[in-house]
């Protein structure tokens, strides 16, 4: 099935105006759109992880639908309220694992144009997420830009229209905060 985006948004309207007899409607047209941002989200995941990216969707999408009163604009918004909520999913997974193991260190983390999340380096996504939250002090739409991007896989145009601009903004603001991610976690990787 190929839905279109008018389908997916005409549900998320009438979800977002209460009517919850729309999520059985609304799962199966999400679904392996979710399910291919979260196999990107976790490509590098060992075999055996107790985090898969079915399970990932699965919570993210829960925690979507289970809001008390959920707004969803259109599709491109509900995927990027997606990303978030998988990043938060996954970097809690990253701090338990941290906690379980009581402590560790951040490794540098290449970023290219998609991060990688190495689940035998859990500081890894941690040291990511610290450094996203700083950013978002700094510059919230550049913060947001990058959870769109990496957590949630949008493209350049889907990631504009949930922001309001153009794609060279979202272009030139992913590459700014790349580039600012990458001096953030490599102090991060420096022996103290």
């Amino acid at each position: 099935m190929n839905p279109t985006g008018s389908e997916v948004t005409a549900l998320l309207d009438r979800l977002s105006h209460g009517d919850r007899t729309v999520i059985e409607r609304l799962m199966p047209l999400v679904y392996d759109e979710l399910r291919r941002r979260a196999v990107r989200s976790m490509r590098e995941e060992r075999t055996g992880h107790t985090l898969q990216p079915t399970a990932l969707v699965h919570e993210a999408y829960l925690k979507l639908v289970e809001q008390r009163e959920p707004h969803f604009a259109n599709r491109a918004h509900f995927f990027a309220i997606a990303s978030e909520l998988m990043r938060r999913i996954l970097v809690d997974h990253a701090r338990a694992r941290l906690a379980s193991k009581r402590g560790g260190e951040y490794d540098l983390v290449p970023l290219d144009e998609v991060f990688v999340f190495h689940p035998e380096r859990p500081a890894t996504l941690t040291a990511v997420d610290d450094a996203l939250e700083k950013l978002r002090t700094l510059d919230p739409r550049q913060e947001q830009i990058v959870t769109m991007r990496f957590f949630g896989g949008l493209t350049v145009e889907e990631t504009a229209q949930v922001l309001g601009v153009s794609p060279r903004t979202v272009e030139r603001e992913w590459t700014m905060a790349r580039a600012w991610l990458f001096l953030q976690l490599r102090e991060h990787a420096q022996p103290r």
